[in-house]
């Protein structure tokens, strides 16, 4: 397999035309805080200081990670499996963040990138609590650069067609999955993870 040089990819790129590099921002504009309203998900990318990568899930009524001023956005920390790498990246790592927000119904995607933090302020807690629940910390995110991608990878995908929709019941639920991988734990049905889960969130 060829490996690729720096110099090998201007072979194969063309340069990005000045539109596409203009649209990077130094901050969350009238448009960004918009999508980041409309949004019920997104996902978390963090570095760790041995240089490995994780991206995680994220996600919560419309709106759940808070707009607090052009360069801070405020994302609550909600139960989950206690692997925590995000968090152990942001803390023993250099603490960048990016992030993907996705608005159903709308191919195009929101990039943000910026320094996060943790926080477990009471107060903070307190005005993020959701699904009768406080979040156990907050993720302060000083942003540095936000830009649109366009719809193509979504277009691609057909993500938001109804006909591109699976049937749930073609694939194991998590828990039988993990038991057929670890041996560990009793197996429960798509049903019963379900119904569990919503006691969760």
């Amino acid at each position: 397999m060829t490996e690729f040089a720096a110099c090998d990819l201007k072979t194969i790129y063309p340069e990005p035309s000045p539109r596409v590099i203009a649209k990077a921002r130094p901050e969350i504009d009238a448009h960004a805080r918009k999508f980041i309203a409309m949004s019920p998900f997104c996902v978390l990318a963090t570095s760790g200081s041995d240089g490995s990568v994780d991206a995680s899930p994220r996600g919560g009524n419309p709106g759940f990670v808070s707009v607090a001023g052009p360069n801070r956005l405020l994302m609550p920390d909600r139960s989950g499996n206690n692997r925590i790498d995000s968090f152990r990246n942001i803390v023993e790592g250099s603490g960048s963040v990016q992030l993907i927000f996705f608005v159903p119904g709308i191919d195009e995607t929101l990039r943000v990138g910026g320094k996060g933090k943790l926080s477990a302020e009471p107060d903070l807690l307190a005005s993020m609590e959701e699904f009768g629940k406080l979040p156990r910390a907050v993720l302060n995110i000083a942003v540095q650069e936000a830009y649109f991608h366009c719809g193509k990878a979504l277009m691609r995908s057909r993500l938001w067609s109804a006909d591109a929709r699976v049937e749930r019941a073609v694939f194991p639920s998590i828990s039988q999955v993990i038991h057929d991988q670890t041996k560990l734990g009793e197996p429960e049905t798509q049903a019963e993870v379900e119904a569990r889960n919503k006691t969760q969130l």
